[in-house]
Formats: C-alpha cells, structure tokens, sequence
C-alpha cells in the first residue's frame, strides 16, 4: 500500500513521539527485560517524545548557531505534533497509558542530560546537543527495531511505530548532517 505525502507525514509526527521514546539521550538499559505492552509502549512514546520537546527548547534558549536553531525548531515542531498524533489514538484506541520503569529512567536521564547542557555555551554547547540528539535518534531507532515494533500488538500501533522508524532515521540523519557542519 504507497501512502500519500500528507499520510506519511501525519504517521511521522505520530511516530516521533515514539522515536523520542527510546531516546533516552545516549543511554542503554533502560528498556525493560519483559516485553513492554501497548499501554507502557504509549507512555514511554509520549515521555521520549516530550523529552525531544524539552531538549528543543533548551537548544532555541543557549544556541545561536542558525542550523542547530533550525533542527532544534523541527525538532519542537515534529514531536509537539507527534504528542497531539499519540495522544488522539491513545484516545481513539482507548488505551490508558501506563507509568513504567522504561519512561520513568528515561525522564531521570533526560533531566540529568538538559542540566548538563544547560552548564555549555556557544560551540561547546552546540556541539553537545548535536552529539546527544544523535545518541538519542540511534537509541530510539534500534529500541523501535528491537523493542518496541516487535513488543507492539495493536496493528494500528506497529504501523504507525514502523512508519515512526523510518522518519526517525532522517532526523538522524539531518543530525549527522548538522554535526558535520559544526565541525
């Protein structure tokens, strides 16, 4: 089945909530040892998709280097979008989602992480939040492959995460792209 533009772009914002998900910021071993259900999947979707948000804002505050302002702003805009997106088929699907060990690390890391960004300035910082938001991207694209597609059993949900991993190796991507251009 091909999709239109405008329907894969709607299934990436839904999507890059849960690509947020798994970026916990370059950390491994935060997904839990059991098999995570729908529910868990659509909070720790929402969590990483806010962290990505928070990440973004903080970048728009210290940076002012145009490209990372322009990742950061596509950032804000993509995953804001992809929150809205999660939160309507959390709603259509009527699925309470559930608090777990998964969002809950991946929250303390992510505070963890902004505090120490919010300590660089100029380059350094630039450079910093370019390196993490690669870590992170890698971190979400391999839990989506390995966790949390295969953990997935509404169909509705493991096609919008699919459709999410393929936008969230383009973010991937235009961070590598960013990077190079820092250096």
């Amino acid at each position: 089945m091909l999709l239109t533009v405008e329907e894969v772009i709607m299934s990436a914002r839904s999507i890059a909530i849960i690509a947020a998900l798994a970026m916990s910021w370059g950390i491994a071993g935060v997904w839990a040892a059991d098999k995570p259900t729908d529910p868990q999947i659509a909070h720790i979707a929402y969590t990483a998709g806010q962290i990505d948000i928070d990440a973004a804002k903080l970048a728009l505050k210290h940076s002012k280097s145009k490209v990372v302002r322009g990742f950061a702003e596509d950032m804000l805009r993509d995953h804001t979008a992809v929150n809205k997106q999660a939160l309507d088929l959390v709603q259509k699907l009527k699925v309470t989602p559930e608090d777990n060990d998964t969002s809950r690390a991946l929250t303390k890391e992510a505070t963890a992480k902004r505090a120490e960004l919010g300590k660089l300035k100029g380059k350094q910082f630039d450079k910093a939040y370019i390196a993490n938001e690669i870590a992170y991207h890698k971190e979400v694209n391999g839990a989506l492959e390995t966790t949390l597609i295969p953990s997935a059993t509404n169909p509705e949900l493991k096609s919008l995460l699919e459709t999410g991993l393929k936008i969230f190796q383009g973010h991937e991507q235009h961070a590598e792209h960013v990077a190079s251009e820092l250096k």
